[in-house]
């Protein structure tokens, strides 16, 4: 496999990160996730766009234009022969002294990584997904704002652990006030009498990519789509639950905690929808 590793492309095995390094020593860094289509990433501008604001926002400004950017995703995903692919670029603040000042951080480290993309099993597609609701908190946006795709990972990295250990796929965080946020690594849609409802961004979510353009397209298979602040008892009220982030897609979900959900016509309905524009912006951009 090569890595990208700052400004060049090398064997994985000299893609070697510092113990200096601030994304090591603190989490003090960004990241995006991205998924290949025939050689095409999906969504990529959204995805730059949206790594940018994180970089501004932790203060953090990268020697490269967004045109290099791309060039370098795309380096990456032709140097090791893929087209169908799960790309993760990952920026830290670099080399600095021990401590939480950065004034001495002047060299961002940028790596890219690109595996080649395991499909979730079918089964998944057609019967649904377990989650829980964890008892880990959504980190609140007065201690860390949502807006950040940041490295610092550890309470999702909790949450699903939580989840692992009951045999669930993904687990479910409220915010402080017990509205309900997000997954660890997806946002949650749920169904009710044909309205889409989805936790708003005032909850302390990060503002998925996927979640984005399934809000876009609710509206093309009959649903009416609110963003807004719901507990867990209306989430057990729906009709239907899924859930999305850029690799999975819309991925059903057939129980939350003791409670059972069919897959149904709804998320058929967006699933089908998401296909056929997912596959009119391919053909645009091939």
């Amino acid at each position: 496999m090569k890595i990208y590793f700052n400004d060049k492309l090398v064997p994985e095995a000299e893609a070697m990160v510092s113990v200096f390094d601030r994304g090591f020593l603190y989490g003090d860094g960004v990241f995006e996730t991205m998924r290949t289509y025939n050689g095409v990433v999906f969504k990529i501008n959204e995805h730059i766009k949206r790594l940018l604001r994180s970089l501004a926002m932790i203060r953090l400004s990268l020697p490269h234009s967004d045109a290099s950017l791309y060039e370098a995703i795309y380096d990456t995903l032709s140097a090791n022969g893929l087209t169908e692919a799960v790309i993760r670029l990952s920026v830290t603040r670099g080399i600095g002294p021990i401590g939480p000042s950065i004034s001495h951080c002047n060299q961002p480290a940028i790596v890219i990584i690109a595996r080649p993309l395991t499909h979730y099993p079918e089964e998944y597609y057609k019967h649904g997904i377990k989650l829980i609701t964890s008892n880990i908190m959504r980190t609140p946006p007065a201690a860390l704002n949502p807006m950040i795709k940041s490295l610092n990972f550890l309470n999702n990295i909790l949450a699903k652990t939580a989840a692992d250990d009951c045999a669930a796929h993904e687990a479910i965080m409220c915010n402080v006030n017990g509205y309900l946020a997000e997954c660890t690594t997806s946002n949650i849609f749920f169904v009710k009498e044909d309205m889409l409802y989805t936790p708003s961004v005032r909850c302390g979510i990060l503002d998925g990519v996927m979640r984005a353009q399934v809000l876009e397209l609710a509206c093309e298979s009959g649903l009416k789509a609110v963003e807004g602040e719901f507990f867990p008892a209306t989430l057990y009220r729906a009709d239907e639950v899924f859930v999305t982030n850029s690799v999975m897609e819309i991925m059903p979900v057939n129980s939350v905690d003791s409670v059972s959900y069919p897959v149904g016509r709804a998320t058929l309905n967006l699933t089908e929808t998401f296909t056929r524009y997912k596959e009119q912006y391919l053909i645009y951009r091939q």
